[in-house]
């Protein structure tokens, strides 16, 4: 990965959950957070003395090189979301400049956090599918904004593996949102449920709090029946 592909763009704990309808209970397991990039997620909840380790490719850069792509790619976001504002439910968030304070607020928090979280070992240069943990490593998993949200830029076989990668090392996994950046339901997501029910897995849909993209009010849920 090189560092002009890297987009950053960070998300709260508050937001992961309303997004993973996650309760003070699901926060004391030990979870496994998947692309995170530059959410505040990881150090909110070790902050609360919870256990999170988080894998994303951008990790393999330093916190400067992070803040300095920030930086640069902020304007140009702000400016999607401002043309693209029909796709998007202003409630809870009233605003294109509320979600650029929102996003400015997680990143710092995670910049903040990210040398220290690297030397504990929080913070873990991977990718899906091929992952360095053992089976059965994490209570649960939480993919936020990667598989099937990049419908059209994933293949379907690419889903699949990931999201097997992912019931290997947790023993529930949560993915959110289930809708493609076009703002349609994914086209993978019937034969990814499909294929791991075969495999032995419960796979449901599950409703979230979560209201920010149009349409995207569920969540996948994924456990070994």
């Amino acid at each position: 990965m090189e560092l002009k592909n890297v987009v950053p763009w960070g998300r709260s704990l508050a937001e992961y959950q309303a997004m993973f309808a996650l309760s003070e209970d699901d926060l004391s397991k030990r979870i496994l957070g998947c692309g995170d990039g530059p959410a505040s997620f990881n150090a909110e909840v070790t902050a609360k003395g919870g256990s999170v380790i988080s894998f994303d490719p951008v990790y393999a850069f330093s916190a400067e090189q992070l803040r300095s792509r920030i930086a640069e790619v902020y304007p140009t976001i702000m400016e999607q979301l401002a043309r693209n504002s029909q796709d998007y439910l202003w409630d809870s968030v009233t605003s294109v400049e509320h979600v650029g304070r929102l996003r400015m607020q997680a990143m710092d928090q995670f910049l903040a956090d990210y040398e220290t979280g690297l030397k504990q070992g929080r913070y873990v240069q991977a990718a899906l599918p091929a992952l360095a943990f053992e089976n059965q490593a994490f209570d649960l998993a939480l993919c936020s904004h990667f598989l099937f949200l990049y419908s059209s830029q994933v293949s379907r076989e690419a889903h699949l593996a990931g999201v097997r990668e992912l019931c290997r090392v947790a023993r529930e996994v949560r993915v959110y949102p289930l809708i493609s950046l076009e703002g349609a339901p994914s086209p993978h997501l019937p034969a990814v449920m499909e294929a791991l029910q075969a495999e032995g897995f419960e796979a449901r849909l599950a409703p979230v709090p979560y209201r920010f993209q149009k349409g995207a009010t569920e969540m996948l849920v994924l456990r070994r029946a």
